[in-house]
C-alpha cells in the first residue's frame, strides 16, 4: 500500500477531543466516509489485502462496520453478513453479549448465516478493546465457520484489542493507527 494513499485516507479522519466523554480522542470516520476519494481508497486497499484469500463472506459489525464491509464484500464479489444489535434481525439468530465500558451489549446473527464450508472475514471501521469484533468471532465460530483475519480502518493499539484478536488465533489488519484513546 502506498504511503501517500495511507496518509490521505487518515487525514481524511476527524479527531473529536473528549468524545463522548472527557478524556477520549474520537476517531470520526464519517468524514472519511465523506470523502469520496478517501473512501474508494480505502475499499482499494482492503480489497487488494484480501482479494483471492478464499473468503466466502465479509461479516460487518454494526454499525459502521456495515459500510466498510458491505462495499469490501461487493469487491470480493462474496456475501455479506450483517452482525446486528438485539431485535433488529427478522430471522432466528445466535447471540453474543460483550462487554462496554459500563455495561453489556450483544450482537447477532441470523442462525442461517454460515455454515461449516464458510471461511468469514470480519470487519469493522475500528478495533480499540476488541469487545464487538470477538463478540462478531464468537457469533461466527459457534455456527462452525472459520475466521482467520480480522480488517479494520483504524486500529488504536494502545488499549490491547489487537492483542486480543491474536490470542484467538485471528490476525488483525489495519490500514492506519493512532495512539492513545
Amino acid at each position: 500500500m502506498n504511503d501517500a494513499v495511507l496518509a490521505n485516507i487518515k487525514a481524511s479522519i476527524t479527531t473529536i477531543p473528549d468524545y463522548p466523554k472527557a478524556g477520549i480522542m474520537f476517531r470520526d470516520i464519517t468524514s472519511l466516509i465523506q470523502n469520496n476519494q478517501a473512501f474508494n481508497q480505502t475499499i482499494d486497499c482492503l480489497v487488494a489485502q484480501f482479494q483471492d484469500q478464499g473468503y466466502t463472506k465479509v461479516l460487518g459489525a454494526e454499525a459502521r462496520g456495515f459500510i466498510f464491509g458491505a462495499a469490501l464484500a461487493h469487491r470480493l464479489n462474496i456475501g455479506f453478513i450483517p452482525a446486528r444489535k438485539p431485535n433488529k434481525l427478522p430471522r432466528e439468530t445466535v447471540s453474543q453479549e460483550y462487554q462496554l465500558e459500563y455495561g453489556t451489549d450483544a450482537l447477532h446473527i441470523h442462525k442461517d448465516a454460515v455454515s461449516s464450508n464458510d471461511n468469514v472475514l470480519v470487519v469493522d471501521d475500528l478495533i480499540a478493546t476488541g469487545g464487538t469484533i470477538i463478540a462478531a468471532i464468537n457469533l461466527v465460530r459457534q455456527l462452525g465457520a472459520t475466521v482467520t483475519d480480522a480488517a479494520f480502518v483504524v486500529a488504536l493499539p494502545d488499549l490491547g484489542g489487537e492483542d486480543k484478536l491474536t490470542a484467538l488465533n485471528v490476525k488483525p489488519f489495519s490500514l492506519i493507527s493512532f495512539e492513545g484513546e
